[in-house]
C-alpha cells in the first residue's frame, strides 16, 4: 500500500494508550435496541425521473452495517493514492463513469469510514443492468483509519465528507472531562501527509458536520457551552460555522438547528422542530461579505407544516431542489423525497419503490443526478448478512472480550459455559459461542441471573417490565436442564414471590442460600432478601426502606456487597446513581454518579468482585438522534469502574442505546463465535416514536409520555 495511505492508517495512534488491565481473562456481554436488525446499506435512485423497482442500486457490500454516505469529488491525485488497483480507470470521463462512495461502516468489531470506488453499468447506455454495485468484479473498498493497529478504537458517526486533501468526520475518542457532556467532536485529516486537527473547541460538542462547496467554512449542529440537558428527541443544538482548515472563526450563525448542509457558500439548510410541532427544513441566507455576521443572516421555513422533513441534502449543481427523509401522517415510515424549491412542492422517491422500509439520511451526488441514502436490506438478493446471536466488538482493555447479544438482560452461568437472555418474550439459553439456543421459559420475563450452587437454574422476574409498585410482577426459578414434558419442552419453574407486588430483578448469593431482589410491596420499591429455594414463604428480611426506588441488583462473587440503582438522591426526578451495600445492611456507598440528573444503572461485578460493569449517560448523546431509528436512551454507552466507584473505562462507542451489561467468568474468543442463525436480515426496528403525530397538539401528548418513558423507565422496572 503507499506510504500515504499507511500514515494515514496509523495516524490515530497518538491518541491513546491502552487501558490498564483491571478484569483478568474474561468477557462482558450487553444488549443493543434492536441493533442486530440493523442491516444497513447505502442505495441510490435517480433524481432526473419517477423511480421504479429497477432504479434503486445498492452501493454498499451487502454484509456490514453501512450508513450516512456522501458523494465526493476528489482529485487524480487523491485518488492514485487511495485507489492502487488500476483496474480502475482514473479518468474523469471513463465509459462507464467511475463512482465513489464515502461513509461510515460498522464492521469486524469497531466503527471505520471507507472509500469505495465501482463502476455502476446502466442498460440503457451500456447493454447491460448490474443490480447493486458491490456486483461490480472491479470494486474496491478502502478503509480510511486502521483502529486494529492503535489503541484509540476510535468511533467514527455523523457524516463524513472530503474538502480538498482532507476528511472531515466525527469521532468520540477524546474524553470531555465533565459527565452527561458528549464526547463528539468534528476532526480532519490530510489525506496526503496524514496530519491530524481537531476542529471543535475542547468542552463543546459538534454533530452533523457539512463543508461548504468551496471548502472554506463547515456547519455544524453544536450543543455549544450549554451541554445537555437529557432531551432525547431534539437535542436544542445551534447552527455554528468556522474555517474548515483549523476551526478559526467560529461563531453561532442560527438559533435552534441541527443537520446543517450547504447549496453554496452564502445559504445553507437545516432542519428544527417548529412552533407548530412539525419537523420543518428552513433556510438560513448569509450576507455575501468576506466575514461572516450572523446578525445580518435571514432565516426562513421552506417545508409547509402538515408532515416532517428533516435531514436536508443539497446540491451546488441543482439549487432548484433538496432532499428531504418525511414522515408523512399517512405512513408508518420514513421515506426519501426531493423537495422542488421553485414550485414549494415534494416529489416522492423510496416510497415507490421500497414502501415498507425505512429510509435515512439522504445525500445527493455532485452532478445532483442520484441521490442516495440507507436503508435496511430485505432479502439475498440485495446481499447477505442476518443479525448474530453474539457480536464481537473491540474491546479498549487487555484480556476482556466484549459482545453484544441479540436479547435482553443476558448472565453467564458460573462456568462461563452457558448466557441465558430474554427475548421478548420469553427467557432463553445459549452456548457461550452463541450456539445451541432454547428457549426455556415463555411469556414476558425480564432480568436473568444463574444459581452459584445448584447447576442449571436460573432467577427471572415475570410480568409487565416498566410496571408500577402494585403491578403483579413475580420472580421464579427456573430448572433449564429438566423438560417438562408436554409444554413445548419449556423448563419447570418454581414461584418463589407471592401475590406481585412488582418483585424484580433478583439476584443469588454465592453461598446459594439467599436471593436479593427489588420489590414494590411497600408502595416503593426496596431491596429484600428471601431463601434462594423456599422463597417469600421462609419469611422476607428488608435490605433498604425508603420513599424512593432501589432496584438492578447484583451480588458480588466474594459476598461482600450488593450493587444496585437508586434514585434517593431524588425521588422520581429520573436520576440514577449506583449504590453498594453490605449484605447486612451496613456501610451504604454511593459509588458511580454521571451527574445531577444522570442516568447510571444495571451494575453487575467482575467476576473477582473487585470492579463492576454499568450503563451511563455519563457521556451524554453522540448523534443527533432524529439521524437514527428510535432508541429509548441513545445516551446508553457501558462502561467498567472499580467498586469504590475509581478509574471509570468507557466501553463502547455508538449513538444506539447500550444496557443491561453482565460480566462473565470466560474468555470468548471471536472467532470461537459461530454464524448466524438467521438466513436473512430481519429489518424489525422502529423510526423515532415522535414523529409520527400529525398536529402541535398530539406531538405535545406524546412529548410528555415519551419524556416519562425515558426519564423513568429505570424506576418503572
Amino acid at each position: 500500500m503507499n506510504s500515504s495511505v499507511w500514515l494515514l492508517l496509523h495516524v490515530f495512534i497518538i491518541f491513546s494508550a491502552r487501558a490498564e488491565d483491571i478484569s483478568g481473562s474474561t468477557s462482558i456481554v450487553f444488549t443493543t435496541q434492536d441493533r442486530a436488525n440493523y442491516a444497513f446499506d447505502i442505495f441510490s435512485l435517480r433524481t432526473s425521473h419517477p423511480p421504479d423497482n429497477d432504479d434503486e442500486i445498492v452501493l454498499t457490500d451487502g454484509q456490514s452495517v453501512n450508513f450516512n454516505g456522501y458523494f465526493p469529488s476528489l482529485s487524480s491525485s487523491i485518488l492514485s493514492l487511495l485507489l492502487p488497483n488500476q483496474t480502475l480507470t482514473l479518468d474523469p470521463t471513463p465509459s462507464p463513469p467511475l463512482q465513489l462512495l464515502l461513509y461510515v461502516t460498522e464492521r469486524l468489531g469497531y466503527s471505520n469510514i471507507y472509500l469505495d470506488a465501482y463502476y455502476i453499468v446502466d442498460s440503457i447506455d451500456f447493454n447491460l443492468k448490474r443490480r447493486s454495485a458491490f456486483e461490480s468484479p472491479s470494486r474496491i473498498q478502502v478503509p480510511l483509519f486502521h483502529p486494529k493497529q492503535t489503541d484509540a478504537k476510535i468511533s467514527m458517526k455523523d457524516r463524513p465528507s472530503i474538502a480538498g486533501e482532507n476528511l472531515i468526520y466525527v469521532s468520540t475518542h477524546e474524553n470531555s472531562g465533565v459527565p452527561r457532556k458528549s464526547w463528539a467532536a468534528v476532526y480532519s485529516t490530510n489525506i496526503i501527509t496524514g496530519e491530524n486537527r481537531r476542529l471543535t473547541p475542547y468542552g463543546i460538542a459538534d454533530f452533523s458536520p457539512s463543508v461548504s462547496p468551496s471548502g472554506v467554512w463547515t456547519a455544524v449542529a453544536s450543543s455549544g457551552e450549554k451541554g445537555w440537558d437529557g432531551e432525547v428527541e431534539e437535542l436544542n443544538t445551534d447552527i455554528y460555522v468556522f474555517k474548515t482548515r483549523d476551526g478559526s472563526e467560529r461563531i453561532k450563525l442560527v438559533d435552534h438547528g441541527g443537520w446543517p448542509c450547504w447549496i453554496d457558500d452564502f445559504t445553507l439548510y437545516f432542519h428544527r422542530r417548529s412552533d407548530d410541532g412539525w419537523w420543518s427544513v428552513y433556510r438560513a441566507s448569509l450576507p455575501r461579505l468576506r466575514r461572516i455576521r450572523s446578525e445580518l443572516v435571514v432565516i426562513e421555513r421552506v417545508t409547509p407544516p402538515g408532515l416532517h422533513a428533516f435531514t436536508p441534502a443539497a446540491s451546488p449543481s441543482n439549487k432548484s431542489f433538496i432532499a428531504v427523509a418525511t414522515r408523512r401522517p399517512s405512513s408508518d415510515f420514513r421515506h426519501i423525497e426531493l423537495f422542488d424549491l421553485v414550485r414549494n412542492e415534494f416529489r416522492e422517491l423510496t416510497r415507490k419503490v421500497s414502501p415498507n422500509s425505512h429510509h435515512y439520511n439522504p445525500f445527493i451526488s455532485p452532478d445532483s443526478t442520484l441521490v442516495g441514502y440507507h436503508r435496511c436490506r430485505r432479502s439475498s438478493k440485495e446481499g447477505t448478512g442476518g443479525p448474530l446471536m453474539l457480536e464481537n466488538l473491540e474491546s479498549p482493555l487487555n484480556d476482556l472480550s466484549l459482545f453484544r447479544i441479540d436479547g435482553s438482560f443476558p448472565s453467564f452461568s458460573p462456568d462461563g459455559e452457558r448466557i441465558a437472555y430474554v427475548g421478548f418474550p420469553g427467557v432463553y439459553v445459549v452456548n457461550r459461542d452463541g450456539s445451541g439456543k432454547r428457549q426455556v421459559l415463555p411469556g414476558t420475563a425480564f432480568s436473568t441471573a444463574w444459581d452459584w450452587k445448584r447447576r442449571g437454574v436460573i432467577y427471572t422476574s415475570i410480568g409487565p417490565i416498566f410496571a408500577e409498585e402494585s403491578t403483579d410482577v413475580d420472580i421464579v426459578s427456573v430448572a433449564v436442564d429438566e423438560d417438562k414434558n408436554g409444554e413445548m419442552g419449556y423448563a419447570p419453574y418454581k414461584k418463589l414471590t407471592i401475590g406481585g407486588k412488582n418483585n424484580a430483578f433478583p439476584s443469588p448469593s454465592p453461598d446459594g442460600k439467599w436471593v436479593v431482589f427489588r420489590s414494590g410491596r411497600s408502595g416503593y420499591k426496596n431491596l429484600y432478601l428471601m431463601d434462594a429455594i423456599e422463597g417469600e414463604k421462609s419469611g422476607l428480611r428488608r435490605l433498604t426502606e425508603g420513599p424512593w426506588t432501589d432496584t438492578m441488583c447484583n451480588w458480588s462473587p466474594d459476598s461482600e456487597w450488593i450493587a444496585f440503582a437508586s434514585d434517593r438522591d431524588n425521588p422520581g426526578g429520573g436520576s440514577f446513581a449506583i449504590y453498594v451495600i453490605h449484605p447486612n445492611g451496613t456501610d451504604l456507598k454511593k459509588v458511580v454518579h454521571s451527574g445531577e440528573d444522570g442516568r447510571t444503572n444495571h451494575p453487575w461485578f467482575s467476576p473477582d468482585g473487585k470492579s463492576i460493569v454499568f450503563t451511563s449517560d455519563y457521556v451524554g448523546v453522540s448523534a443527533e438522534p432524529i439521524a437514527n431509528p428510535h432508541h429509548f436512551g441513545p445516551y446508553g454507552e457501558i462502561f467498567t469502574a472499580k467498586v469504590d466507584g475509581s478509574g471509570i473505562q468507557r466501553l463502547t462507542h455508538n449513538s444506539y442505546e447500550d444496557g443491561t451489561p453482565s460480566w462473565g467468568p470466560t474468555f470468548i474468543k471471536p472467532e470461537d463465535v459461530v454464524e448466524s442463525p438467521y438466513s436473512s436480515a430481519r429489518c424489525l426496528f422502529d423510526d423515532c416514536h415522535w414523529l409520527g403525530q400529525a398536529n402541535k397538539n398530539e406531538v405535545g401528548n406524546l412529548e410528555s409520555h415519551h419524556g416519562s418513558q425515558v426519564c423513568h423507565q429505570v424506576s418503572k422496572m
